[in-house]
């Protein structure tokens, strides 16, 4: 079966326990204590902790079983082929066979919302070309653009010396002049996003040939710029993650609209939601 790769949130359906208490039932199908344990257990593997980790595993389960109840008014039925894929590729190693059975259902449960938010909420929303616009301003602000710069760097410089600069002709310009006052220009090329925060945070919005302030006792110069070939695509790759973003975000909506409605029944106080 065919499904968008994101990164899945691994939660759990239900596993056959045998003699355990029965905390929830959601739709009529039993949550017991031994499924929020084993839940919390791979949660641990994950990395995911928190101070109420049982009572995340239990929304958890409740959230699985919502959404493959809904997936299935649309026919989306995930195989266990398809979730052991998924799983392989997460690379999740060392589980029992009960924590597998349920890495499985959960997995199941994730693909199944994924191709449901393909189907019937991805094609309803757009991004404009400005807010495509403005994203990309935003990354290059905040992130960085695969844009590669030429940058002239003078450390050590007296303000004495850096009053005496002069907007240059071009890069070569640039190292003469700093040389002639008696500096030791440092010339370099890289990606925009490979620069360090302090050197980008500096360079971003620097007007083309042009010293930057003195700060820390030195000044920078971007004399050359070029779009690298991940250039052509950035747009696409925005607007690609600015829909994805905002169909998760309805899909979020939806999901706590389809948690109201679930017949669920909450046996032990201690996991009121």
């Amino acid at each position: 079966m065919k499904f968008i790769k994101y990164a899945f949130l691994f939660v759990f359906t239900l596993s056959p326990v045998y003699a355990a208490t029965v905390v929830a039932t959601v739709g009529g199908v039993p949550i017991t204590d031994t499924d929020i344990t084993a839940r919390t257990k791979l949660m641990a593997r994950q990395g995911k902790t928190s101070t109420d980790n049982r009572r995340v595993a239990l929304q958890n389960i409740i959230d699985d079983s919502v959404k493959l109840n809904y997936a299935a008014n649309f026919g989306v039925k995930p195989t266990d082929e398809d979730a052991a894929t998924e799983l392989k590729r997460m690379n999740l190693s060392g589980l029992s066979a009960s924590e597998r059975e349920m890495a499985i259902s959960a997995i199941k449960a994730e693909i199944a919302w994924q191709v449901v938010i393909a189907r019937t909420i991805l094609p309803t929303v757009d991004v404009s070309r400005d807010d495509v616009s403005a994203m990309k301003n935003d990354l290059s602000r905040d992130q960085g653009l695969p844009i590669e710069m030429t940058i002239v760097r003078l450390v050590d410089v007296p303000e004495s010396v850096v009053a005496k600069l002069r907007k240059p002709k071009d890069c070569d310009d640039a190292v003469k002049m700093a040389e002639d006052l008696g500096g030791a220009p440092q010339r370099f090329t890289a990606v925009q996003y490979e620069l360090s925060a302090d050197i980008r945070n500096r360079v971003v919005g620097l007007p083309l040939l042009t010293w930057s302030p003195r700060v820390d006792d030195s000044v920078l110069l971007v004399c050359g710029t070029k779009k690298t070939a991940e250039y052509g695509k950035l747009d696409d790759v925005i607007k690609q993650n600015a829909m994805y973003k905002q169909a998760m975000f309805i899909a979020d909506q939806q999901l706590k609209q389809l948690r109201r409605k679930a017949v669920v029944v909450i046996n032990d106080d201690r996991y009121k939601l």
